[in-house]
C-alpha cells in the first residue's frame, strides 16, 4: 500500500510539472544580447500550446542551407493578432526577428514575423518577460 501511495503520488507530481516544464519565461532560455533575423523557407509548422513552433530553411552567407527554429506564442494568441494557420503554407518565404537559444542551437524566440502577405505579427508570448514584452497581450 505504502509503495502504491508513493508511485501515485510520483506520478502526480510529473503530471502537475509538465506544462510548468513546457512553458518558460524568454530568460530561461533564450539571450536578448544575440538578437537575429532569419530570412527562410517554411519547412514545418506546429501549432501547440503553449508555444508555437516553425521551422525555416535558412541559407548563410557561404549557401549552406540550416533548418532554424522558431518559437512563438499559443496559437490562440497569434491568431487573436492576424496570424492564422490559413495565412502560411510549407514552401512560403518568412522573416523573422527574435533573439538566440542560450545553449547555441538553431532555436530562435520569434518576436516579429513577416507573413509573406508583407503583414508584420508580433510573435511573442505575453508575459514571458522578453524584449518588447508588455505583459499583456498585444
Amino acid at each position: 500500500m505504502k509503495a502504491n501511495t508513493i508511485l501515485a503520488l510520483g506520478m502526480l507530481g510529473l503530471a502537475i510539472g509538465a506544462p510548468v516544464f513546457a512553458h518558460h519565461s524568454f530568460a530561461a532560455e533564450f539571450d536578448a544580447s544575440k538578437a537575429v533575423r532569419l530570412t527562410g523557407t517554411l519547412t514545418k509548422i506546429e501549432w501547440t500550446n503553449p508555444h508555437s513552433y516553425f521551422y525555416l530553411d535558412v541559407k548563410d552567407e557561404n549557401g549552406a542551407v540550416a533548418n532554424w527554429g522558431c518559437e512563438g506564442a499559443a496559437p490562440g494568441a497569434l491568431s487573436r493578432r492576424g496570424f492564422k494557420r490559413g495565412d502560411v503554407k510549407l514552401g512560403d518565404t518568412l522573416i523573422v526577428d527574435g533573439y538566440r537559444a542560450k545553449d547555441g542551437s538553431r532555436l530562435i524566440d520569434a518576436r516579429r514575423v513577416t507573413l509573406p502577405d508583407g503583414r508584420t505579427i508580433y510573435g511573442g508570448t505575453p508575459g514571458d518577460g522578453g524584449p518588447g514584452d508588455t505583459g499583456g497581450e498585444k
